[in-house]
């Protein structure tokens, strides 16, 4: 049957490619185009049919194309004002991409045509993907409601593409992650939440091609609905298959999602979507000398429109879309001021709003990652209790203690305990906080004691990309090294940094790989390095580490007083105190200890009911004999693999850069 367009046939209940009893119904959101067309392609990516859509509502440009189906290969035109310097980029000769579409055929690849001016008059077909009507998945799920306990940020193909039990063809794919050594290896260690790092179909940045390089984390993305075709080449089935086996392994996934920017970039980047449809609406403008500029809140070249309804529609839809049908459980919102942004941020924003009161997504895990780059973009803790937040505050007080810095004993205590004077209000309890020591944004964990300096000489901008400040160290030589003492410290360093981590209030989080010493060869921006370098050498894993962080974890579970929800105050209820802080003499830490520049070495006695703990922190390079309470005291864990913990008349002998967890014998 040859294609039709069903005069005013249209409806615009729902927007993108719908299946209707005759065929498929296109809806698309554009305030300022005249005229938006559909463009229908064959296999062999021929444009077939063009039709423009004659149902105009509401800013919705909608039609009912009849004898079109599932798997129908399409792309949309549109026409208006071109003046980009009033932010409108009106082209048909552009072939843009739906917002709302949920399947690909192909990766986006950056071409100069891709952003030529009207008056070039270039057909882009050729160079953009088509969106593929799919079947909707009427087997609708809802999010696993368990309260996470370990998340671990995982690159699908960082992760897979080395893994030993990973067939050829299955590496880099979300595919891969349902291979069973895979599912073992996360069970093994305790993780019970999954967060993907980007999925959804993504560019490379402009400067890469020229220098070889790809995008390697995907947080560029054009296409928020659809699953990037890298990971999951045999469509998006392939994602919901993977969370309905996680789901009965006892895992939720998350993904990492980017409704803060897309990858058209500024006014001189591709045009793909977005920018083509109405750019006005979609993204943030600032007028200046009576020109439009694009607002440049994210360091990408635009800012996601997250105060206009139909932006806030996308948003919610794609969200639901995710959970619904893909099987997903919750989300990490990268730069996610950019969400409450009106401009300046608003912790009562109607976009986060509407996340929270929705009736499925209020039911998700949900995560900001609480700061943009754009002024007063840094927000932590002003998300409210439906959300966790990334906790950088953590990150760096705990590293600055382990480096030797000045003045953390108390700052240890503080993000230890939960960090209270973030998170102690509005409802709001410790695993609000996700305590994280290295995410894919800075150094691994082993790359943390290994490089004093960063190394980003493979990404071909002189080293000057990335962090300066890592508060990092190398133990005494810049790199990697033969000398045993030194490899032996970074190891000693790196069990006591994850005993610190596992053993603190808050929700941990866990990079890929840094449970096995993974390294990135100093590189701290590893975002263009889709190589070696940023996946895992699975054969190289250290197994004796990767055995640590399970028996940390696996102890943190089992006991109450580390995991209580609350925060903690140190005051006596029925006789009992949840903590108390202790100096190495045996007695309650005074102020003059928290006023020790040097101090080195703390005690952290928890109770909990008829559950006890007694954590010490040991970073001096030197035994430290620490009275203990009254009692007999047994190691539950301890960071320090080599020596035993050695116990006499009263005391324990705390060994070098260590973390040992006392319960009573």
């Amino acid at each position: 049957m040859k294609p039709e367009l069903v005069p005013n046939g249209g409806t615009t209940d729902r927007l993108g490619a719908t299946l209707t009893g005759e065929g498929v119904n296109f809806a698309v959101y554009s305030e300022s185009a005249s005229a938006i067309w559909v463009s229908i392609y064959n296999e062999q990516d021929e444009e077939t049919d063009r039709f423009e859509l004659d149902v105009h509502r509401d800013h919705i440009h909608a039609g009912l194309i009849a004898g079109l189906g599932a798997g129908t290969r399409y792309g949309l035109r549109a026409d208006g004002e071109y003046n980009p310097d009033q932010g409108l980029f009106f082209d048909p000769q552009k072939l843009l991409v739906d917002p709302y579409a949920k399947r690909l055929d192909r990766v986006f690849v950056r071409s100069p045509r891709l952003r030529l001016d009207r008056a070039e008059a270039v057909d882009t077909a050729p160079l953009v993907p088509k969106a593929i009507v799919v079947t909707p998945n009427d087997e609708l799920v809802l999010p696993r409601k368990k309260a996470p306990g370990l998340f671990y940020e995982m690159n699908v193909r960082g992760y897979t593409m080395r893994h030993p039990s990973v067939q050829g063809p299955l590496r880099g794919t979300v595919a891969a992650l349902t291979t069973q050594r895979v599912i073992d290896h996360l069970k093994f260690i305790g993780v019970d939440t999954l967060q993907l790092m980007p999925t959804a179909a993504w560019i490379d940045e402009g400067h890469l091609p020229a220098l070889g390089l790809t995008n390697a984390w995907g947080y560029n993305p054009v296409a928020y609905s659809a699953i990037d075709p890298r990971l999951a080449p045999r469509g998006p089935h392939e994602l919901r298959n993977m969370t309905d086996l996680y789901r009965k392994n006892g895992i939720s996934v998350i993904l990492d999602v980017v409704y803060n920017h897309t990858g058209e970039g500024d006014a001189d980047g591709p045009m793909l979507s977005l920018m083509g449809l109405d750019a006005k609406t979609y993204y943030r403008f600032v007028e200046v000398d009576g020109k439009q500029h694009l607002v440049n809140d994210t360091g990408t070249g635009n800012t996601l429109r997250c105060d206009h309804p139909a932006t806030q529609r996308l948003v919610i839809d794609s969200l639901r879309y995710w959970v619904e049908e893909m099987g997903v459980s919750g989300f990490r919102f990268d730069l996610a001021t950019v969400l409450g942004r009106e401009p300046g941020f608003n912790p009562n924003a109607e976009m986060l709003k509407k996340i929270k009161a929705d009736p499925i997504l209020s039911q998700c895990i949900l995560v900001a990652e609480p700061w943009d780059p754009g002024p007063g973009g840094y927000h932590l803790g002003q998300f409210g209790k439906e959300f966790k937040e990334h906790n950088d505050t953590y990150r760096d007080e705990i590293r600055g203690f382990w480096r030797g810095e000045d003045g953390k004993i108390g700052a240890l205590a503080g993000k230890a305990a939960g960090s209270a004077e973030i998170f102690d209000s509005a409802g709001r309890k410790p695993s609000n906080g996700v305590n994280m020591l290295a995410v894919h944004d800075g150094f691994t964990l082993r790359d943390l004691v290994t490089y004093s300096d960063k190394h980003n000489e493979a990404n071909g901008e002189g080293n000057r990309d990335g962090h300066n400040h890592n508060q990092s160290w190398n133990c005494g030589v810049e790199g990697e090294t033969d000398d045993a003492a030194i490899n032996a410290a970074r190891k000693r360093d790196v069990r006591a940094l994850l005993a610190t981590l596992f053993l603190s209030r808050g929700t941990p989080l866990l990079q890929q790989g840094d449970e096995m010493f993974r390294t990135q060869q100093g590189n701290n921006n590893a975002y263009a390095q889709d190589n070696e370098i940023t996946w895992l050498d699975w054969e190289a894993a250290d197994g004796d580490l990767v055995d640590f962080v399970a028996a940390v974890n696996g102890f943190r579970k089992a006991h109450s007083a580390l995991t209580h929800d609350h925060f903690l105050t140190g005051q006596d209820k029925n006789g009992v105190r949840d903590v108390v802080w202790l100096h190495p003499e045996g007695r309650e830490m005074n102020e003059g200890d928290w006023r020790d520049s040097a101090g080195s070495v703390l005690g952290m006695h928890l109770r909990n009911k008829d559950d006890e703990v007694l954590v010490w922190f040991n970073r001096r390079a030197e035994p430290v004999v620490a009275r203990l309470p009254e009692g007999n005291w047994a190691v539950g864990v301890q960071s320090d693999s080599m020596v035993d913990v050695a116990f006499s008349e009263g005391t324990a002998t705390l060994t070098p850069r260590s973390v040992v967890a006392l319960v009573r014998a």
